[in-house]
């Protein structure tokens, strides 16, 4: 996975650039990420309680920690 969606997905997420967060969504090869972006999306338009939203945004945010931590593991050992 590319580790520069993660980051891409965190700034557009913390701008509130959701036409951009929308094409990292379609472009990104990591389908978890796709999908936590997806439904972090559609809570964000369609929910009329903030607390689903807040669980989708939080859910969004965790995943793209896990991966990062996971992704620079990866950097790591490839460098030793």
């Amino acid at each position: 996975m590319d580790y520069a969606d993660y980051d891409k997905a965190l700034y557009y997420t913390h701008r509130s650039q959701w036409d951009n967060l929308l094409i990292l969504m379609v472009r990104t090869e990591d389908d978890l990420l796709s999908k936590r972006i997806e439904h972090f999306l559609h809570a964000y338009h369609f929910e009329q309680d903030y607390a689903v939203l807040e669980k989708m945004l939080y859910s969004l945010l965790r995943y793209i920690d896990h991966a990062t931590e996971l992704t620079y593991e990866d950097q790591i050992a490839l460098l030793t």
